[in-house]
C-alpha cells in the first residue's frame, strides 16, 4: 500500500469556508465592471487574483488599484470559519506522524490577517507557504513541489487538499495523491480531478484516509 509521509493544504475553500464571502466581495466587483454580465463571480472561482486581473482588467490599471485596495480591506475585517472537522483532522494526522504544510496563492498579508483571527493556525502546519514562496501561480504544481521539498518528503509520498479547478490540477500536476473538497464546486464536477472527494473532515480521520487510500491504487 502506498505510504503517505505528507499532506499539504490549499487554504480557502479546505481549511477555512471563506468561499462564499469571497463570492459576495466578486459579485460586487464584477456586476460594478460588468453590469451587463450576471455570474461573473461564480466564472473566476478557483482562480487567483493574479489570473482574475490578467483576464478581466489588464488595461484598466485604475480598477486593478481600486479592487487590490478594497480586497486589502475586506480580508482584514474577514472571518475564519474552519472547514467542519478540520481541526480535529490535521491534529490526528499529526499525531500519526504526518508532516503537514499550507500551501496558498494568498500574499502574506493576507496570511497576516489570518494569524491574528486565528493564531493557533501555526501550530497546525510545519511549513506555510504564501503567493511570495513560488513563482508559477496554480495550476502549475511548482507550489505544491516546492511545499513537498520543504517538508523534505518526496511528491508521490505526499497528499494535497484542493477545492478549485487550478488547485486540483496543480497537486494533480505534481504527481501527488488528490483530495478534493466540495466545498466550492460540486462533487460531480471535481470528481474526475481527484482520487478521493470529501464534502468537510467531519467523517475523516487518519485511519479513514489510510483505508481510502489503500482502495485507490
Amino acid at each position: 500500500m502506498k505510504e503517505i509521509k505528507a499532506a499539504l493544504f490549499d487554504l480557502d475553500g479546505v481549511v477555512f469556508d471563506t468561499e462564499p464571502q469571497y463570492s459576495v466581495f466578486w459579485g460586487k466587483q464584477m456586476r460594478r465592471y460588468f453590469p451587463d454580465k450576471e455570474g461573473m463571480e461564480n466564472v473566476i472561482k478557483g482562480q487567483t487574483l493574479t489570473q482574475i486581473m490578467g483576464d478581466f482588467f489588464a488595461d484598466n490599471a485604475y480598477a486593478q488599484k481600486t479592487i487590490v485596495e478594497e480586497l486589502n480591506d475586506f480580508e482584514r475585517e474577514m472571518y475564519f470559519n474552519y472547514v467542519d472537522g478540520f481541526s480535529s483532522f490535521v491534529e490526528d494526522l499529526r499525531t500519526h506522524g504526518i508532516k503537514t504544510a499550507l500551501v496558498t496563492s494568498s500574499n502574506r498579508m493576507k496570511m497576516e490577517s489570518v494569524f491574528r483571527h486565528r493564531s493557533e493556525i501555526r501550530d497546525y502546519f510545519d511549513q506555510i507557504l504564501t503567493a511570495e514562496s513560488f513563482k508559477e501561480s496554480k495550476p502549475s504544481p511548482e507550489c505544491y513541489l516546492t511545499g513537498a521539498a520543504m517538508l523534505g518528503c518526496n511528491p508521490e509520498d505526499c497528499m494535497g487538499f484542493e477545492d478549485s479547478f487550478n488547485g486540483l490540477l496543480s497537486v494533480q500536476g505534481a504527481g501527488m495523491f488528490v483530495v478534493g473538497l466540495s466545498t466550492t464546486n460540486s462533487e460531480d464536477a471535481i470528481s474526475p480531478y481527484c482520487n478521493l472527494v470529501i464534502h468537510n473532515y467531519l467523517s475523516m480521520d487518519y485511519e479513514t484516509l489510510v483505508n481510502a487510500i489503500s482502495w485507490s491504487v
